[in-house]
């Protein structure tokens, strides 16, 4: 019975179902494994993207841009083109092939180049939520958790060896303080470890994979070994979260690459004024945006935090004689850039609440006779707590210090 009732939550937790109930994306056969998000959906797809964003710019982050489709020689020369090729989109115009991008790194490596760059520049940080295309099987796909084209919070530092653990320890704290904004504090960290199809020699690899093992072992992180689970690169550090079903999904990652800025003719001048290639370090922290959506909407059932709320009130009058003052209430939460709905249904209360309490809304604001004679409002949390009632003011600075403190 315990079995049958965990299936049961799982499958009401479970976000393609989500997806439908509160309108937020779909997938169909036409694009599989691609997203099409609706407005409900890219609202939340926004909001997590401008939070990443002004974290990383507090970090020292640059945010870039590169192309979707890249010549086969710059892939050939990084290494995917013949230990990759299978997971990429193909394509041709004018005698030439390209690739739709699978991973942003060696477009990066080219903004890195396009300077002459010294030491005392290192780290460089760039930063870009990268659209990519890998061809996974179709029997993988899996709602938002597995698809072929998502957009990673995607970021690579260019630094020196003595840099690395820095780098590497500064990272891990930024990624937990970031999960710890959403709740997700069960954290499994896995260090993957070298493949059978790689580049670089093994004295490299130990470096990498050293400087990985002794920052965590630094900060006093638990950590279990994945063997041959590194890319063809580099080792890397796993950050996955799970399911509603206990599945785990690699969210977040670290790599260690001593080989692609070397194949990519990266370099900067050392204090002596010698040419020296860079260490390159592939970074994300919500990983996939896609993924990262799909977990947080299982984990919260839907009731996302104000902040990333598609709605986070709605006005409901108790009769048409409020509407004029529901639209003024709109008007001045608008003003505040709190996203909110007027119901001017004819319906009955009861029946607008329970509709805005299944869609997740954050708070409703309902208002009836005596609320426009005390030019207030009656205020119901997405729990069904009834908070009591308000001033216009009191609302809007409950709300907006939820927002930004994303309580």
């Amino acid at each position: 019975k315990s079995y049958e009732k965990f299936l049961l939550e799982a499958a009401r937790r479970d976000h393609r179902v989500l997806g439908k109930t509160l309108d937020l994306f779909h997938l169909q056969e036409e694009a599989p494994g691609m997203v099409f998000w609706h407005p409900n959906g890219w609202s939340i797809f926004l909001e997590l993207e401008k939070y990443i964003r002004f974290r990383l710019h507090e970090a020292g982050y640059q945010e870039i841009r590169t192309p979707q489709l890249v010549d086969r020689l710059l892939w050939e020369k990084s290494g995917h083109w013949e230990k990759y090729k299978e997971n990429m989109f193909l394509t041709s115009s004018e005698n030439r092939d390209y690739a739709v991008k699978p991973m942003n790194c060696p477009c990066h490596v080219q903004v890195f180049n396009k300077k002459i760059n010294s030491y005392k520049d290192l780290p460089i940080r760039f930063s870009e939520f990268g659209s990519c295309h890998r061809n996974e099987t179709s029997g993988s796909l899996h709602g938002l958790m597995r698809v072929r084209n998502f957009v990673q919070d995607d970021a690579h530092i260019f630094c020196t060896e003595d840099q690395v653990k820095e780098e590497v320890k500064e990272f891990n704290k930024l990624l937990m303080s970031v999960y710890s904004t959403f709740g997700f504090t069960d954290v499994n960290i896995g260090i993957s470890t070298r493949p059978e199809r790689r580049v670089g020699s093994d004295f490299v690899w130990d470096k990498a994979e050293l400087a990985l093992i002794s920052a965590l072992d630094e900060l006093g992180v638990c950590w279990t070994e994945l063997p041959g689970e590194g890319a063809f690169y580099g080792p890397k550090i796993e950050y996955s979260l799970r399911d509603c079903l206990g599945r785990t999904w690699q969210c977040g990652t670290m790599q260690v690459d001593f080989s692609m800025p070397e194949r990519l003719n990266a370099e900067y001048i050392t204090e002596t004024g010698a040419r020296e290639t860079p260490v390159l370090l592939h970074r994300a922290i919500l990983g996939s945006l896609e993924r990262f959506i799909g977990i947080l909407l299982e984990d919260t059932e839907g009731r996302l935090p104000l902040w990333l709320s598609p709605c986070q009130v709605a006005v409901i009058p108790i009769s048409d004689k409020q509407h004029d003052y529901a639209l003024e209430i709109k008007k001045a939460l608008e003003s505040e850039g709190i996203r909110i709905k007027c119901d001017l249904r004819n319906e009955k209360i009861g029946y607008k609440i329970r509709h805005h309490t299944l869609q997740r809304t954050s708070y409703l604001l309902v208002a009836g006779e005596r609320e426009v004679l005390n030019k207030t409002v009656s205020v119901r949390n997405a729990k069904g707590n009834d908070m009591g009632e308000m001033s216009l003011q009191m609302v809007i600075d409950v709300l907006t210090e939820e927002i930004k403190t994303r309580s």
